[in-house]
């Protein structure tokens, strides 16, 4: 399994962009397009208002080896909605994803399945004779390790929504009170 980002002392392989911009319509698009008419590989992609409703957070994680990060930063940083742009090393960052899956959970292993969630402080959301809906968030390791978990039961369906981040408080000093 290859981990979407570093530890200390690991290679980081991955950017991960926050952009504050207005909230606009087209402007979504107007960033996403940036990413493909140059070729960067987006590897997730997250949007939404923040606590000002002019203002919106994308979230982009960016694949290291499909874009030089001084080229991202200079044409996104051309747009004209864009009103910041950060780099959020994931060391001293806090991110988050959530996951919802649907794995198969015949009556001789949902006990197990059901452990598992438990073990990673996720949450059975929906239940049927042979099939499980669980939900699961935390930091993108964690949350990559129970998907790889969830693989062996059978994964129905599985949808993930990318990761979102924020600077830690206190910058390098800031502890993240999930990983204390």
């Amino acid at each position: 399994m290859t981990r979407r980002d570093a530890q200390p002392g690991e290679t980081i392989r991955h950017h991960v962009l926050s952009v504050l911009v207005e909230n606009r319509s087209g402007v979504l698009s107007r960033v996403a397009n940036l990413f493909a008419r140059r070729g960067y590989n987006i590897v997730s992609l997250a949007v939404a208002p923040t606590e000002d409703p002019g203002f919106s957070r994308i979230t982009v994680v960016v694949d290291v080896e499909s874009a030089p990060l001084e080229q991202i930063v200079k044409q996104l940083d051309k747009l004209i909605n864009v009103i910041e742009i950060s780099e959020l090393d994931p060391r001293w960052s806090v991110e988050r994803e959530l996951l919802l899956a649907t794995v198969s959970a015949t009556p001789d292993n949902r006990g197990q399945v059901v452990e598992l969630a438990q073990i990673f402080e996720g949450r059975i959301l929906a239940v049927t004779h042979d099939q499980l809906t669980v939900s699961l968030e935390g930091h993108p390791t964690k949350v990559d390790d129970f998907e790889e978990m969830l693989r062996p039961f059978g994964i129905v369906e599985l949808q993930r929504s990318g990761r979102i981040a924020l600077p830690r408080l206190g910058g390098r000093l800031g502890v993240d009170a999930q990983s204390a």
